[in-house]
């Protein structure tokens, strides 16, 4: 999918997907209409939903990682932001109907490049770089092995043999 079509969830999603220093593992909420992330960015915990597309505040984090950024709006309706980020080599350009948007675009651009693939994972999933894989609800907080059992086998620990 081209990066200047990605709107909503999608680009939510990519957003997070381009902040591989930052997000641990990127979920879906309500419904999977939602995007949400755990992570740490720079000292501050993230742990739920993440929606840069709506919300300036989120964006920040976007913001935050620019090292330069050329923004104008044209028509009102419009805006065109040429940005060059941390960690990216060049400078990009994105756009959209609001400077977010368009700012959203070109950070997603500057690590993927004009394009992503059509397929979202709809599954939770981890991230490891710009790699990602999908894990289960049991391997989130970590797989217990020695489960304690009631009929006396591993775990349980019984009185001493005489």
């Amino acid at each position: 999918m081209n990066v200047s079509r990605l709107h909503g969830v999608a680009l939510d999603y990519w957003v997070a997907r381009s902040l591989h220093d930052f997000v641990r593992e990127i979920y879906f909420t309500d419904s999977g209409e939602t995007v949400a992330i755990r992570g740490n960015d720079r000292g501050r915990p993230w742990d739920g939903r993440f929606t840069p597309s709506v919300s300036w505040e989120t964006a920040a984090v976007v913001l935050e990682r620019a090292r330069r950024l050329d923004v104008r709006e044209q028509g009102g309706r419009n805006a065109v932001c040429v940005a060059e980020f941390e960690g990216a080599r060049q400078a990009v350009e994105g756009r959209g109907e609001s400077l977010r948007i368009a700012v959203l675009r070109a950070f997603v651009a500057s690590h993927f490049g004009d394009t992503v693939d059509d397929d979202m994972l709809w599954e939770r999933q981890a991230l490891n770089g710009i790699r990602t894989e999908t894990i289960s609800e049991q391997t989130v907080g970590g797989v217990m092995e020695d489960l304690p059992r009631p009929d006396g086998q591993i775990g349980d620990i019984q009185s001493p043999p005489r």
